[in-house]
């Protein structure tokens, strides 16, 4: 079992430092948040795997969930101003 935990972990990190990667060199800015969002919803794997149950939670709504749902709404209203200042 504790073998199994070392595993997953190891894999959760490798899958979160190459969606950080893809974050941070994305010329594309939603497929920069949706990495960033997965960044975190694996974060919050990461926390309920090592016995935080609050934290993952946590991690989850707020990471995952609202930040994610901020940016997309950011971005909407970023460039429909764009838009706007061309015409």
């Amino acid at each position: 079992m504790e073998t199994f935990k070392i595993i997953m972990m190891a894999t959760l990190a490798v899958v979160m430092i190459i969606s950080a990667i893809m974050a941070v060199l994305s010329k594309e800015m939603p497929l920069a948040i949706l990495a960033s969002g997965a960044i975190s919803l694996l974060a919050s794997i990461f926390f309920l795997i090592l016995a935080s149950p609050d934290v993952a939670m946590t991690e989850a709504a707020i990471g995952a969930g609202l930040t994610t749902f901020l940016f997309f709404i950011i971005l909407r209203k970023t460039e429909q101003n764009s838009h706007e200042d061309k015409k």
